[in-house]
């Protein structure tokens, strides 16, 4: 059974950094879209990064640009997000989902609903 694993959230000051980790079990990820969504309290969830874990592809929404890394180990079927020079409004609910490639990630990282299997959840909160 598929299933995706977050960790790394926690609680940073403004200008700080975390690195959130997606460990996925039941598949490998061979040819699949990986992405990283956020849900801030009151708003819809929104794709965040993502990454082709064939090509190694990435996409990133403007508000992250610059400041977050997203990376893939294909060999420990984990896919990282770093995140640097954290502001409050990234605080959210950070999820991890999967679903296989097909379109490219730049395509189907702003369109969630296109992505079928989703972790738990981690929360990071920036906060002074």
């Amino acid at each position: 059974q598929l299933q995706l694993v977050e960790s790394g959230g926690g609680l940073v000051q403004p200008g700080g950094s975390l690195r959130l980790s997606c460990a996925a079990s039941g598949f490998t990820l061979d040819y699949y879209a990986i992405g990283w969504f956020r849900q801030a309290p009151g708003k819809e969830r929104e794709g965040v990064s993502c990454i082709s874990s064939s090509d190694g592809s990435t996409y990133y929404a403007d508000s992250v640009k610059g400041r977050f890394t997203i990376s893939r180990d294909n060999d420990k079927n984990t896919v990282y997000l770093q995140m640097n020079s954290l502001k409050p409004e990234d605080t959210a609910v950070y999820y991890c989902a999967a679903e296989g490639l097909i379109s490219t990630v730049q395509a189907m990282c702003p369109i969630e609903k296109i992505f079928g299997s989703w972790g738990q959840g981690t929360q990071v909160t920036v906060s002074s």
